[in-house]
């Protein structure tokens, strides 16, 4: 049997950490921390043998090279994968969108898709179950452009969104709350969005997390998912005092308010 687990790290990143029970093998997500993945693997009694990398940035990359010491030191073999184009020094095995990483003998395929726009070389890792997204998707929003284009993003974002409803969106981060108190600015009457704040809030307030969320959620609640739709052209268009032609300036002028919020 296969699960994942959540590791804290720093303010309000998740390293997600893949756990075969049977086996007690283990695989990391964006392990930026490597001190609080090595404490979680010796307190669950676990062997490492792969980490998955999405992008370049030092909270989602920071701890591979301690996570390369320890397995050494614990006579693991340890294989890293990641973006084709970026994190190249952390990485033995280079990945672009149509190839597969098979994890845990063959009982976990995930094909790699391209998802630029949060970085150029951003990358996501899916089953037919999860996604394993980074910082392109977040429960209610998406990530900053630090450097894609609108229309980069809103192309990635369209990819998962055709991914099937039931899909766990595995994200790096607990930014929900703040997304969703955004994303009632742009649709204050939408009410799957409003009842799931009410939720969210309480979650909260037990400090639990949010997420995973699933790409069915999203689609009903998450204005970055829904540029297409007129009432989201419309709530864009009230904010930001521009006439929107395309989905493409809709989402663009979301993403700059919400940069603002």
């Amino acid at each position: 049997m296969l699960e994942v687990k959540a590791i804290n790290a720093f303010n309000d990143n998740y390293i997600w950490c893949i756990q075969q029970s049977s086996s007690q093998l283990c695989v990391l997500v964006d392990p930026g921390d490597g001190k609080t993945c090595i404490d979680y693997i010796e307190q669950q009694k676990l062997q490492l043998t792969d980490i998955l990398i999405t992008h370049h940035h030092a909270d989602h990359i920071g701890g591979v090279d301690a996570l390369r010491d320890y397995a050494a030191n614990q006579g693991w073999p340890l294989t890293v994968y990641g973006p084709a184009t970026e994190a190249l020094h952390v990485s033995d095995i280079k990945l672009v969108e149509g190839q597969q990483v098979s994890l845990f003998q063959g009982l976990l395929p995930l094909d790699v898709v391209d998802l630029p726009g949060h970085t150029k070389g951003h990358i996501g890792y899916v089953t037919n179950q999860w996604l394993f997204c980074g910082d392109t998707l977040f429960s209610g929003g998406c990530g900053r452009l630090f450097e894609g284009t609108p229309e980069q993003m809103l192309t990635s974002l369209n990819k998962l969104k055709a991914l099937g409803d039931h899909t766990l969106v595995f994200c790096a981060h607990e930014y929900t709350l703040a997304n969703l108190e955004f994303a009632r600015t742009i649709e204050p009457n939408n009410s799957q969005l409003n009842d799931y704040i009410e939720r969210v809030i309480a979650l909260r307030q037990q400090q639990k997390r949010t997420v995973p969320s699933t790409i069915g959620l999203e689609k009903q609640i998450n204005p970055f998912l829904r540029s297409h739709l007129a009432q989201v052209k419309v709530g864009a268009e009230e904010k930001s005092g521009l006439h929107l032609h395309s989905d493409v300036d809709v989402f663009a002028s979301i993403r700059h308010l919400k940069d603002r919020f």
